[in-house]
């Protein structure tokens, strides 16, 4: 199979500059740029960012620029676009169409190559799946245990439950688990163009297989920032210094 790479991210945040704050003296995209570097089964490395600075710093560590539209980069473009647009480059540039492509998310540094790798092997294993993502399990914020408002602004459940007998124990329900969303591997035939794939991820298609992890997120505030460092530290992740930071 022909095994592509994409980091994606961009440079209009909330939090300034977000995807390439250090990190023990790297900056946060080079975390999973350097895990996907580590497999063996991925030939091709890209980043698609409307920002130059990301697009420097991911060129230096070996991935292939591709400039993102304006339209692509906004607070509401959707994902889902800027894949699409960062293939059609590999394409009409490159000539390389991949079968699974490893979408890495910038502003995650809680990641690890065996992860990616095992991955990209389930989907060699067995190509009826449509993509695999990392989980962790989350009883605290089960669905069964959220609430809307309703018209009146009072509190309601999100489901009519009927006559159904629910424990306010969370340890008694059934588990739940929640995306990690660090990175992504699509198997592209059963996945991005997929128009029965399960919402909100429809390009994730409906045979999606798990990986169970612990405490993995992406950075959204600095307090973030802190909690990616105590992960690298206790999880070995540390890369070497620099990196274009």
């Amino acid at each position: 199979m022909k095994v592509a790479a994409l980091l994606t991210g961009r440079g209009n945040n909330t939090l300034p500059d977000k995807n390439i704050l250090p990190l023990f003296g790297a900056p946060l995209l080079s975390y999973p740029a350097r895990a996907a570097l580590a497999v063996e089964g991925i030939q091709r490395h890209f980043v698609s960012s409307d920002d130059e600075k990301i697009l420097r710093i991911a060129q230096d560590l070996g991935y292939t620029p591709i400039k993102r539209p304006q339209e692509l980069a906004l607070p509401t473009s959707q994902h889902i676009d800027a894949i699409r647009h960062a293939l059609e480059f590999m394409d009409s540039h490159f000539g390389f169409v991949p079968d699974v492509l490893v979408v890495l998310l910038a502003n995650s540094a809680t990641i690890k190559s065996e992860w990616i790798a095992q991955a990209i092997a389930m989907i060699e294993r067995d190509s009826s799946i449509s993509a695999v993502v990392p989980v962790q399990k989350d009883q605290d914020h089960h669905p069964y245990r959220a609430k809307r408002l309703n018209a009146q602004g009072s509190l309601e459940p999100f489901f009519e439950f009927g006559d159904m007998e629910i424990s306010t124990n969370r340890q008694d329900l059934q588990s739940c688990y929640f995306l990690c969303h660090n990175f992504w591997v699509l198997n592209l035939t059963k996945s991005l163009y997929a128009k029965d794939g399960q919402k909100p991820w429809v390009f994730l298609g409906n045979n999606i297989k798990p990986i169970f992890t612990q405490g993995c997120f992406d950075v959204h505030t600095l307090e973030d920032l802190a909690k990616s460092e105590q992960w690298l530290r206790e999880n070995g992740g540390v890369p070497l210094s620099g990196g274009g930071g």
